[in-house]
């Protein structure tokens, strides 16, 4: 019989950005990804942050951010990066949680797409697909299979190809 309780997702709150730090550093090799969370969270609007909490401890966190869409600067996108769950608590379901709450938030705010570059057997899950499928391309050099994108109204990008720029921050850490 577990003892584990229900994970809660919930936004961000002031007081967990310490929590939120050190999710970021158990989950990462170096502090890059905890130092983008602390500068787009300071600089880039609006921003969906959320943690998973457990017996009120921060066990997981994911950030979406504006990014632009060159030369299509009307079409609402948010870039996914990073998510973390602590080491301890990764392949429990956590990571889908954060991943599908955050879609959520993002099509409330009516943003109409989603980008990300991450595990190419771990997005397509949600729906997202490699975003050269819709013509768009990363203003990193990145292999195509990770760099993918989710339309959260349908045929959005349909027309719109062009490069994703992300926040200045990116290029800061």
């Amino acid at each position: 019989m577990s003892t584990r309780t229900a994970v809660h997702i919930r936004p961000e709150r002031p007081t967990d950005i310490p929590g939120i730090r050190a999710v970021n550093l158990a989950a990462f090799e170096t502090s890059t990804e905890a130092d983008l969370v602390d500068v787009l969270r300071k600089e880039a609007s609006p921003i969906v942050s959320l943690v998973a909490e457990d017996r009120k401890a921060i066990i997981g966190h994911i950030l979406f951010s504006p990014v632009a869409l060159t030369p299509h600067p009307d079409v609402q996108i948010m870039g996914l990066a990073p998510m973390a769950v602590v080491p301890a608590r990764q392949r429990c379901g956590i990571g889908s949680a954060l991943v599908q709450e955050g879609l959520a938030q993002c099509r409330r705010l009516g943003f109409a797409a989603v980008i990300v570059l991450g595990h190419a057997e771990y997005y397509p899950r949600f729906g997202f697909r490699p975003a050269s499928q819709f013509g768009l391309s990363s203003q990193y050099d990145v292999p195509d299979e990770v760099f993918m994108a989710l339309e959260l109204d349908k045929d959005i990008l349909r027309g719109r190809s062009g490069r994703i720029r992300y926040h200045a921050a990116f290029a800061s850490v």
